[in-house]
Formats: structure tokens, sequence, C-alpha cells
């Protein structure tokens, strides 16, 4: 199969929404990272996405719409809570697990009664979801386990010769995944993976007793767990090297990582004083937007050990921790 690189005209999104009609599936940019679109009513094209990415068929797949009034016939209700969330965070990097209806395949779902909807912000994934006319199932566009792609050239790495086609809409604006959460029947809200949409955002809508952490965001899932939302089990946003979080400040990173073999690599905010070092943003914005263009970059310099310095844990720098702790099979080292 010959993969194409497609613009984001008007005549390439129509190609695109042909492919997706016919059952094929393509890359898709949107504000978190490249999505591997897909029928989300179509049990074939969510196979196909599976097996595109070598993913586990009971890691289910977010589905994406253009419009809030899209949402109705997919699943059985909305709660109030879930409902404030989308108004008032939606388009955007929130994912919102809610029942589905039976027009949702089981493929899709990964076998739940339950479905994730996003409406995205990225103007070029809603076109192509208004083309399409049908609601597109998009986890992410890599190879399972490996870091998230966040431009069309990453998605062209791990995905030529496997799709048919690659919308390049240019570089991600957030850079890590949607934020998912869960509403029960109370109203309260779990979050099941962290995004740019941070805690303290749910919390201004639902006020702080009203939302909480799933225990999968910073502990690690037994791989016989059923989960909700994808990027709770399994090791994920891996590069091929060894990866190990570091808790320290700044001088207690730089004396740990010089204690270490001469060979290793820092990943650091760029602050450091180190000889190996690859930067990834001094603030949690700008780590959430290079987190993963750097995971990359460590492969293609060749780095066989890499010691990364920790993140703050609350705002978006929880996100960014959830995805390095993935990445390092959870090995923490207190520095």
């Amino acid at each position: 199969m010959i993969t194409r690189l497609l613009t984001s005209s008007d005549e390439d999104i129509a190609a695109a929404a042909r492919i997706i009609r016919e059952g094929g599936i393509v890359g898709m940019p949107t504000e978190t990272v490249y999505g591997l679109a897909g029928n989300a009513l179509d049990a074939d094209s969510s196979r196909k996405i599976y097996a595109a990415k070598g993913r586990p068929s009971d890691n289910p797949l977010i589905v994406h719409i253009a419009d809030i009034a899209d949402i109705s016939p997919l699943v059985k209700t909305v709660p109030d809570n879930a409902r404030r969330l989308f108004d008032t965070f939606s388009p955007g990097p929130l994912t919102v697990i809610l029942p589905k209806t039976d027009i949702i395949p089981d493929a899709t779902s990964g076998g739940l009664d339950t479905v994730g909807i996003r409406i995205p912000a990225d103007r070029t994934a809603r076109r192509l979801i208004r083309a399409a006319g049908v609601p597109i199932a998009a986890p992410s566009a890599n190879r399972s386990g490996s870091p998230s792609p966040t431009t069309a050239a990453h998605v062209m790495h791990d995905m030529d010769g496997r799709i048919p086609a690659v919308i390049d809409g240019g570089g991600c604006a957030v850079g890590v995944e949607s934020t998912v959460v869960s509403c029960s029947e109370d109203g309260h809200i779990t979050i099941l993976r962290p995004g740019f949409v941070s805690l303290e955002d749910i919390a201004s809508v639902t006020g702080e007793d009203g939302v909480s952490l799933a225990k999968g965001v910073t502990e690690r899932i037994s791989d016989g767990e059923r989960v909700l939302s994808p990027g709770m089990k399994y090791r994920h946003y891996a590069p091929d090297a060894d990866i190990a979080l570091v808790v320290g400040g700044k001088e207690a990173f730089e004396r740990f990582v010089s204690a270490q073999e001469a060979d290793a690599y820092a990943a650091g905010f760029g602050d450091e004083s180190l000889p190996r070092l690859i930067p990834y943003g001094l603030t949690s914005e700008e780590q959430a937007h290079e987190l993963f263009d750097m995971l990359r970059r460590i492969d293609e310099i060749g780095a066989k050990r890499v010691y990364v310095r920790c993140p703050e844990r609350s705002g978006v720098g929880l996100a960014v921790y959830n995805r390095l702790l993935r990445a390092a099979g959870f090995e923490v080292i207190y520095a």
C-alpha cells in the first residue's frame, strides 16, 4: 500500500472523507495529537485501526464529532455535569465517557457499554468529520506503545504503507492527548487520563469535591483489569531507549545524572548544565507541546538510557507526568 500525504485543501479533505466512508482509515490532525481516523459506526473500520496500530482490541477508541448536537444518537444520556463540561471546554481537548447506544459497535468501544466522545478544536479535523458524514473513531496515529505523533511526518514514519493517506495539518497545538473523564449518576467527575484540561480547570466547573483522579493516572493497572480509557493500561508512549523518571530539583537532578554511566542522556527543562541534555520545555505547557517530539528524538540520536527530570504534578504538568510514567514503565527514581 502506498500512503498519500494530503493537504488540508477542500479537494484533499473530500478525498480523505471518501476513504473513511468506504471503510478505510486516514491520519488526521487534531489540536492534541494526530489521530488514526475511521468510521466509528463501522466495526470493520475499527478493526483496521487496531490492526494498523498493533493495538489490543480491549483498549477503547475515542469517537470524534464535529458539533455538540451530534452527541445524542451515540449515547443514552448526558448527565448535567457532563453537559456543563462539554459547554465549557468543547470544542477542545476533552473526552467524556458516556453510556453508548447500540449504534456504536463493540469493536469501537473495546467491548464496553460506554464510549468516549470528543469534539476537537482543530478546524481541519472538524471539516473532515463533517465531510465524512459519520462520527470518527481516532486513537493516536502511532504504532501502539510508541510516542504519539504531533506532526504528519511522525505519522508517516509510523504508518507509511499501513494506511491509505495522511492529512498534513501542521504541528499540533497542545501536544498531549485529550483529558478523559467519566461521570457517575450523582454527577461526580473522575479523571481517567489527564490532559490540557486540568483537574483544576474541571474543579472550576464542578467544585473541588466534584472531581477526583482515577487510580490508574499515577499507578500501574494490572494487565487483566478492564479500563474505560485508552492509555490507562499497557506500556505507552515509550521510545526504544530505557527511560527513568527522576524526581528532584535542578541541582539534585544534575548531581544524579552526572554520577550515572558516561553514555547516559538527560531530558530536562533546558536550564540544566549537563553535556548530554535533551530539553523539553521550561513551563508545563511547553513540556506538553514538546514531550512526544523529545521522546522521538531520543531514538533518532540512538540513546540507550535516558534520565528524565520529573515535571510538576499539577495543572497541565500532571498530563506530562502521566505520559512519562508510562514511557518509563513506572521506573521512578528520587534524587
